[in-house]
């Protein structure tokens, strides 16, 4: 039998909610069960999380800038902590190595509590991680915080860049959600449900619980959500080309 929401009825009583990872597997694996543009239909964004640069505070460096000078001085020197190949934080790394140029070391560790604890001993000297998971280290000073991605500053980390601010455009990666439909479903399901859906990400209750985990809520309607995906797909492309990545 099959599980995937894309072998389900299009009536609007079978839906699917992914993150990141279902706009960058098409790039990280070989071969996958379905398409991610042509087997499903857009309901709306859902939220969005974005990550925190970090370093350990024995690097000497106060600012983006003065990563990327320092790892462009040492090339092949400086280690990132990932939480597994194609995590999250993989991806970011691999985003930054990227956007920045320079050549550092990505270990993988097995999840993301893990690859914290590397960088909090001073195994390895940064990550990318979940600013709500890291905000106590960051306040007490056993991590020290370089940027965060998105378009605007965190509420919980307002002394922190953007990497837009630092000068280092093109490091969104941050996690996204939404809500998917069957390919197929007719116009008039996909409105209700939108409308349910952007509903729901506006009540104060969820809102205020979305954002004390670390999310921004969104909501939008089909078509900026199509329009997410397929920016979504083309950059994890981009980066998979760039710097080789792969999970498999």
């Amino acid at each position: 039998t099959c599980a995937l929401p894309i072998c389900s009825a299009p009536d609007g009583y079978t839906l699917a909610y992914i993150d990141t990872s279902f706009t960058s597997n098409p790039s990280l694996y070989r071969k996958l069960a379905y398409d991610a543009v042509k087997d499903f239909a857009p309901v709306s964004l859902l939220a969005s999380a974005p990550v925190v640069l970090l370093v350990h505070p024995s690097v000497p460096v106060k600012t983006l800038k003065d990563l990327i000078a320092l790892a462009r001085s040492r090339p092949g020197e400086l280690n990132f902590s990932a939480s597994g190949a194609g995590s999250a934080t993989h991806l970011g790394v691999e985003l930054f190595r990227s956007a920045a140029k320079v050549d550092v070391v990505v270990i993988p560790y097995k999840g993301s509590g893990p690859a914290a604890v590397a960088v909090l001993s001073g195994e390895v000297v940064m990550t990318v991680a979940s600013p709500s998971a890291t905000a106590p280290h960051i306040a007490a000073g056993r991590l020290r915080a370089l940027a965060v991605t998105g378009e605007k500053r965190l509420a919980a980390l307002p002394q922190v860049a953007t990497f837009d601010e630092s000068g280092l455009r093109g490091v969104d990666a941050s996690t996204y959600w939404n809500a998917l439909a069957p390919a197929g479903t007719p116009r008039e399901v996909i409105s209700t449900l939108n409308g349910a859906k952007v509903k729901a990400m506006q009540i104060p209750e969820v809102s205020k619980r979305l954002l004390s985990l670390g999310f921004e809520p969104l909501g939008s309607t089909p078509e900026e959500a199509a329009a997410s995906i397929r920016n979504e797909l083309a950059k994890w492309a981009r980066v998979a080309r760039e710097t080789g990545m792969r999970a498999q």
